[in-house]
């Protein structure tokens, strides 16, 4: 529809460097180390600052002038009156006014609370009911609102993509859709269809995961260890990951940036590494 607006381009992120938060996220990182970290790749030129409320590092990675920090909603916050709490709460954390991208962690509700992944006497993760467009009705008041530059999704396939896009009396249409994306996971059928549709992918575990028990499956194999990955290095004096990295910006998916080519021989090389292999594991 011609009332869907993108006042905030989101296009210009695929010369941007980009740095999750998530390496920061397990308890074991000392505060003092995730100011640090956040520092050194400010320094180094990280210019886009990916943080979520599931990481649990929003108050040491806040405060920034240069900076494109993107927040993400997470799943007990789904209902609509949570939503903008949700953000405002995030704000606070961060020491900003507002983020540049808000997008939905995933497209599941989980039962609102503190917990993080609430679950029952058996173990079991608690549910809740919620329609996702409703929750995406909230994240278009808070842009409204200028809490948000721009809003988007996370983990969402191309069902749950037109469900939002075809939605009644849509205002703006998700900017991005970060999804697991690397060779062995390329995500082709998707990224067809983000492209068709305006919408960037940004490729989440470009590099194969960083293998943490109990949210990746450790009985995959290491992506940056396959031969093909390996061989291609060797002929451009690359690593592997560089490699994989350079391989996903060529298909036009959202990573790091780098100033040489790979030949179609080597992209086709690569898409042949495809094995719709996922390293993470749904909460």
């Amino acid at each position: 529809p011609s009332s869907i607006s993108h006042t905030h381009d989101y296009n210009f992120i695929l010369s941007l460097l980009g740095s999750s938060s998530k390496a920061l996220g397990t308890s074991d990182v000392p505060k003092s180390e995730a100011l640090e970290a956040t520092k050194y790749a400010i320094e180094v030129g990280f210019c886009h600052i990916d943080g979520a409320h599931l990481y649990q590092k929003e108050e040491q990675v806040g405060q920034r002038e240069d900076i494109f920090y993107t927040s993400k909603l997470w799943a007990t916050f789904l209902r609509p009156e949570l939503v903008q709490p949700a953000l405002e709460k995030s704000l606070k954390n961060l020491q900003l006014d507002y983020v540049d991208l808000y997008i939905i962690h995933f497209p599941v509700a989980l039962k609102p609370g503190d917990e993080l992944l609430p679950r029952d006497e058996n173990g079991k993760i608690i549910m809740d009911t919620v329609d996702f467009c409703h929750t995406w009705e909230a994240l278009e008041k808070c842009k409204d609102a200028g809490l948000t530059k721009s809003i988007g999704v996370s983990n969402f396939n191309h069902q749950q993509l037109e469900r939002i896009l075809n939605k009644p009396g849509l205002k703006y249409k998700p900017v991005c859709n970060q999804v697991e994306c690397h060779p062995y996971f390329n995500q082709s059928k998707l990224l067809d269809f983000c492209k068709s549709n305006d919408i960037v992918l940004v490729a989440n575990a470009a590099l194969g995961s960083q293998r943490l028990k109990g949210w990746v499956n450790l009985n995959h194999p290491v992506l940056l260890e396959d031969p093909v990955l390996h061989a291609i290095a060797k002929k451009h004096k690359q690593t592997s990951a560089v490699i994989a990295l350079r391989y996903q910006l060529q298909r036009g998916v959202v990573v790091l940036v780098f100033d040489f080519e790979l030949t179609t021989e080597d992209m086709k090389a690569i898409d042949g590494l495809n094995r719709n292999m996922r390293y993470y594991l749904a909460p």
